[in-house]
């Protein structure tokens, strides 16, 4: 992909701060309003045409600058509908256990990250998942306090819905044995395990926080990444980590980042606390349950390896209280919920405030279901009736589905197998955003789209270009925009540029397939996301019409 030389009878380069007018031609550019599209005109900062090379010709002597596509496709840049964005710096710039293959080796890493580090206060780790290891456990508090030589050190499960921690951390929070979720010998859940995190977390100084959240959002660029939606909250974060990530987003050639707080809202007072932390709702991480992988996820029937049935956190009355409450504020509710029980009591309440303030209003103020994974026919027909959005993470099903995944081992394979109904939830008319809940999964666009094409059970997929959608478009429509993440005039100009092979259309039904490559369908294609075939590369993502990423060497 290169840049021609600008013809000097061409417009003068935008001034600092505006953004040029650009043309972009030769290559693919995927979009509803020219299936056959090879150009794109982009004017101040948004898509101004798209079409065929030949009227492209036209616009030539008009821009700023021509950039040659060189055969690349373009696309609408992605949308992350649900990010923890300085965790997920930490994770990139810190200890990482995901890649530990036993119990013996995390221990190893944590022991050379300890001695590598000698100023931290605290240790921060991240991504161990014991179900993975054939010793079946966590690391003890006594292994973690020797490989660490007694230092504090915090280490979340990869679902970060419980954590390992050792004695020095411990000690660093008054009265958290007495606290809700402490166990002696097991991870820490619930009220002590968001104490301890609060503890780590505050050790952090604000130069190692923007470092981490600058790296997070370049990681995400360097994706295709134009959005992402952080989800704070104060059991997850703090305000001063959630309002300098928005200060530092809109400050620097960065990814955009809308915000939501995941804070209760009971009055027109707390709604407007919310948005003067510049959060666009109370919503994201405001947990109803826990997670399954932590056995805090709440179910109507036992887990199939626990005498019990997880954690409830809020229950439909306070579910129905938060939504009119922020319904009357004009604010976006939302909530978190994994399991069954917990699934239910979000529209047993969603239901309650809609007969309270009105159907049409809960309708339009689009509130948020963040995971939904555990969902039955009567719930999904519930989600399209109340107009909620499911704000869903497809790596998961990729990670811990199938038989023989954890999935199947908390619940027993016939519940496993209901398990992130895609193709449900679309046939019903639920709109879909997709996201990667990073850094429980990691920041992986068109491995999203992949797992959610090649569902683990096959009854639950859906096309690569309903995924696609979901994970583009679909970020927008769930922050209340219906004009964006699609390349058409008039559009936000955020895009990325693939060097990609050849484009296909995917989809579960062979039928819908072959028709769909018939030129006279008018489908364009996207890559072939087989699996085991690899992803396309990012050379370029535009926010807005300005560059936030570009490939080294293009």
């Amino acid at each position: 992909m290169t840049e021609h030389e600008r013809d000097p009878q061409a417009p003068a380069p935008a001034p600092a701060g505006e953004t040029p007018t650009l043309l972009l031609r030769g290559g693919e550019v995927h979009s509803p309003a020219d299936p056959f599209a090879t150009a794109m005109v982009v004017e101040r900062g948004h898509v101004a045409w798209v079409g065929s090379e030949g009227a492209a010709d036209a616009f030539a002597s008009g821009v700023d600058e021509v950039i040659d596509l060189e055969g690349a496709l373009v696309t609408p840049a992605f949308t992350d509908a649900h990010v923890h964005t300085t965790a997920t710096g930490l994770a990139l710039t810190g200890l990482d256990l995901s890649g530990a293959r036993d119990l013996g080796e995390a221990l190893a890493l944590v022991r050379d990250f300890a001695a590598s580090r000698p100023g931290d206060l605290v240790l921060l780790g991240h991504g161990w998942d014991a179900a993975r290891w054939p010793e079946r456990r966590h690391p003890s508090r006594g292994e973690l306090d020797e490989v660490t030589g007694g230092r504090p050190l915090y280490l979340p499960r990869v679902d970060v819905h419980s954590a390992v921690v050792t004695t020095a951390l411990l000690d660093l929070v008054p009265g958290v044995t007495a606290l809700d979720g402490y166990h002696p010998d097991a991870p820490l859940t619930g009220a002590a395990h968001h104490a301890v995190r609060a503890a780590a977390h505050g050790a952090i100084t604000p130069a190692q926080r923007a470092e981490a959240q600058r790296a997070a959002l370049r990681r995400a660029a360097s994706l295709g990444i134009g959005t992402v939606h952080e989800c704070g909250g104060p059991d997850i974060s703090d305000e001063e980590d959630f309002t300098a990530l928005l200060e530092l987003a809109a400050g620097e050639p960065l990814p955009r980042v809308v915000g939501y707080w995941a804070e209760a809202v009971a009055g027109p007072e707390d709604a407007r606390r919310v948005r003067d932390l510049g959060a666009v709702g109370a919503a994201g991480d405001l947990f109803v349950d826990g997670s399954l992988g932590s056995h805090t996820a709440c179910l109507h029937e036992s887990y199939a390896d626990a005498a019990h049935t997880g954690t409830a956190h809020l229950d439909a009355a306070a579910v129905a209280a938060h939504v009119a409450a922020c319904t009357e504020a004009g604010l976006q509710a939302g909530f978190h919920a994994i399991g069954d029980a917990a699934v239910t009591a979000v529209v047993d309440g969603v239901r309650a405030a809609a007969d309270k303030i009105g159907l049409h209003r809960v309708r339009a103020a689009r509130h948020r279901v963040e995971h939904a994974e555990m969902l039955t026919p009567e719930t999904i027909a519930a989600f399209a009736e109340l107009g909620l959005t499911a704000s869903v993470q497809p790596a998961f099903d990729a990670a811990w589905g199938g038989d023989d995944g954890m999935y199947a081992e908390r619940l027993g394979v016939e519940r496993a197998r209901t398990l992130n109904p895609y193709a449900a939830l679309l046939r019903a008319g639920v709109p879909l955003a997709f996201g990667s809940d990073s850094p429980v999964t990691p920041l992986d666009p068109w491995g999203t789209v992949r797992a959610a094409a090649f569902h683990r059970t096959p009854e639950h997929r859906v096309s690569v270009r309903a995924a696609f959608t979901a994970h583009t478009r679909g970020g927008w429509r769930a922050v209340g925009r219906d004009d964006a993440g699609v390349l058409v005039p008039g559009a936000p100009a955020d895009y990325a540029v693939w060097q990609a092979g050849d484009l296909v259309v995917q989809a579960p039904d062979d039928r819908v397939a072959r028709w769909s490559t018939d030129p006279r369908s008018g489908t364009p294609g996207l890559p072939d996301l087989t699996p085991g075939k690899p992803l396309p590369v990012c050379l370029r993502t535009v926010v807005g019409g300005r560059t936030v990423f570009v490939r080294p060497n293009e």
